[in-house]
């Protein structure tokens, strides 16, 4: 699954990318200083992995992950092909979630494509864009659907019918995630255009020092704006992130958390957001040759869980045993759980909880 960071250029988006992975990308005081996307693959911090690694005391431990993209700035005109608009859209286009990237601080020495610091303003340049390109799509669709609906055929009827609709919305301004229809219709005709403006999103305000806490006035009127969209919003101070960053020990990077009132660094949270927005959840496996965290997708069933690990697992799965992690914790062991009667045996039917702790059982 991937995540891409989006925005104007030079609002904090490569810095950010450096934060959140190993990989490094270039970060400069000017506009396309990222041409290429750089991709990084980050762990998503998790205490309980951390608590079932001091419990089980295993050889080695596999925390889960996420994709991030680092997108070059978009500018206007971009869907017209502007700056490097179509390469930049149609990487945008293969991620699965947004993290949009608003500048939120004034800082004369770091200089604002469009010459002012004003978010809202950004938020809709990149809006727009890809809306165009969201519109473009749509109508394409609709060309197909059109000669299909003028036969009768009902199906491209309530098609043509909805697309109309969303197209409206489009030229209107408005994301498609925001877009209200009936979850069928959705998944049926909306879903596989993998329009632009219908991936979740996540705002990442880019703040000063001062209002790592607590925001700003920039942040507030972002809030504002976003309040009727199927969006979420993070506040960030990326130069502090950067700072941490450069920090060697886990104990600096504490010290210097607490003298700024913040409990842990941002990145730490983005990635978690960014693991939530894509819909995702964890469980766990845990022996002595491993503690592992894997990915799967909300509401995932017991095979379905097992078919990440291998596909073997899924087709011959006869049951799950499971334990909450809740229990895992309380009783220590997966012995004593067992002899507390706290761990179920489940059939095909069941949906992973987050946090699960899962042994499979399967025939080949």
């Amino acid at each position: 699954m991937k995540a891409g960071i989006v925005g104007l250029p030079n609002v904090g988006k490569s810095t950010l990318f450096n934060c959140l992975s190993n990989a490094k990308a270039q970060s400069a005081n000017f506009p396309f200083c990222t041409i290429e996307p750089n991709v990084g693959v980050v762990n998503v911090p998790d205490k309980r992995l951390e608590k079932l690694e001091e419990l089980v005391k295993p050889q080695r431990v596999i925390p889960a992950t996420v994709e991030i993209v680092d997108i070059a700035g978009l500018v206007k005109g971009a869907s017209k092909g502007e700056g490097l608009g179509n390469q930049f859209l149609a990487n945008i286009r293969e991620t699965d979630a947004i993290l949009h990237v608003l500048r939120c601080f004034d800082n004369d020495n770091i200089v604002h494509v469009e010459g002012s610091v004003n978010p809202i303003r950004d938020k809709e340049i990149i809006d727009i864009e890809l809306q165009l390109k969201d519109l473009e799509t749509v109508d394409k669709r609709l060309e197909k659907v059109n000669r299909a609906a003028r036969t009768g055929n009902k199906e491209a009827v309530k098609e043509k019918a909805l697309l109309d609709e969303v197209k409206k919305a489009l030229e209107a301004a408005q994301n498609v995630r925001s877009f209200q229809c009936k979850e069928e219709d959705r998944n049926m005709f909306i879903s596989p255009l993998q329009l632009i403006t219908d991936k979740p999103v996540l705002y990442i305000c880019n703040v000063d020092e001062g209002a790592a806490k607590n925001g700003n006035a920039y942040v507030d009127k972002v809030k504002e704006t976003i309040a009727n969209e199927q969006a979420r919003l993070l506040v960030l101070a990326v130069s502090i992130e950067a700072d941490i960053n450069e920090l060697e020990s886990f104990e600096e990077r504490q010290l210097f958390l607490e003298d700024l009132g913040l409990e842990e660094a941002g990145a730490a949270k983005l990635i978690r957001e960014s693991y939530s927005l894509l819909n995702q959840q964890t469980y766990f496996t845990a022996g002595e040759k491993e503690v592992r965290a894997w990915t799967i997708p909300i509401g995932a069933s017991a095979p379905e869980a097992a078919g990440v690990i291998h596909s073997d697992f899924e087709k011959g799965f006869i049951r799950a045993e499971v334990i909450a992690y809740e229990d895992y914790v309380q009783f220590g062991t997966e012995a004593k759980v067992k002899e507390a009667g706290k761990m179920k045996v489940e059939g095909k039917e069941y949906i992973v909880k987050d946090g699960d702790v899962m042994h499979f059982r399967f025939n080949v």
